[in-house]
């Protein structure tokens, strides 16, 4: 996305502009108190999060940060768009500009980002933040799926012309309500429009497929067993795109974490429901 649209983007009064490191960022900042930092998933950007900062934001400060090479953070480097390498950046970031997060939330891949920084602090003795999951996408694509997406991705990522034409021919508004249906959720106008303009963006697809080429889970899931850090995931009944067993499992495997189920919801939730999601969020990091 070009920083000459930033004006028209949600909550760009917060939005900053940040030179490094390794990338060129666009991180929002509001509210006062204790850090809440706020990570989407792949494909979105920190306007997943337009609703959902506002309600917290009478007690933190919430830092939401688009992702390298989403929306309208620049990549700076272009192999550095694997999850350990992210959450890499993600810390020197916020090393940089003096964020210290009490808890950091993470939607769907977003999540494994999260904690994946968490476990780089426990790593090296710092004690690390909670973390809050929105549908975490902590699990394998099964079967045939597993084998053909992340090779699907690395060919578009590596073909010149994917990327101009993905977004030529899905970022009409009946494909973009389409694409959404698929994760069970549903969204207003605004929401629609949102992310037909990301679709849309070449230098956003474009980021988005080289996330996935680079994509590599299986590190994290081996370690998670010996985190000890709290870890609480957010879940819901109709998510498409990540069920809830998901976070099911996870949870069962860590020895500091809890599954919450919220019904009725779908991938997407906290833009369908930021009120109640921030009211679940609040309870969690009060408890």
């Amino acid at each position: 996305m070009e920083w000459s649209q930033i004006d028209s983007w949600p909550l760009s009064h917060a939005s900053r502009r940040i030179d490094g490191p390794v990338h060129r960022w666009h991180a929002q900042v509001t509210g006062d108190g204790p850090t809440l930092l706020l990570l989407h998933g792949a494909g979105g950007s920190t306007h997943s999060y337009r609703d959902l900062i506002p309600l917290l934001s009478d007690r933190y400060r919430g830092v939401a940060l688009d992702l390298p090479g989403h929306g309208f953070t620049q990549l700076g480097a272009r192999q550095r768009s694997g999850l350990r390498a992210m959450a890499e950046d993600v810390d020197r970031l916020s090393t940089q500009e003096g964020w210290q997060p009490e808890a950091i939330i993470g939607h769907s891949a977003g999540a494994a980002v999260a904690l994946q920084m968490a476990m780089s602090d426990a790593g090296k003795g710092k004690p690390p933040p909670k973390v809050v999951g929105l549908n975490a996408a902590l699990g394998e694509f099964p079967g045939l799926a597993g084998l053909v997406f992340p090779i699907m991705a690395k060919a578009l990522a590596a073909m010149p012309f994917a990327t101009t034409l993905f977004s030529t021919t899905s970022a009409n508004p009946s494909r973009i309500k389409a694409l959404i249906a698929s994760t069970g959720s549903e969204l207003d106008a605004e929401g629609y429009d949102l992310y037909r303009q990301l679709v849309g963006d070449k230098s956003h697809v474009d980021g988005t497929l080289k996330m996935m080429a680079q994509w590599d889970l299986q590190p994290l899931l081996r370690a998670i067993t010996d985190y000890a850090g709290r870890v609480d995931l957010i879940a819901v009944s109709k998510d498409a795109t990540v069920p809830a067993s998901v976070s099911e499992s996870i949870a069962g495997k860590m020895p500091d974490a809890a599954m919450h189920l919220i019904d009725g919801l779908g991938h997407l939730m906290h833009e369908e429901a930021p009120s109640a999601i921030a009211d679940q969020i609040r309870r969690i990091l009060h408890a």
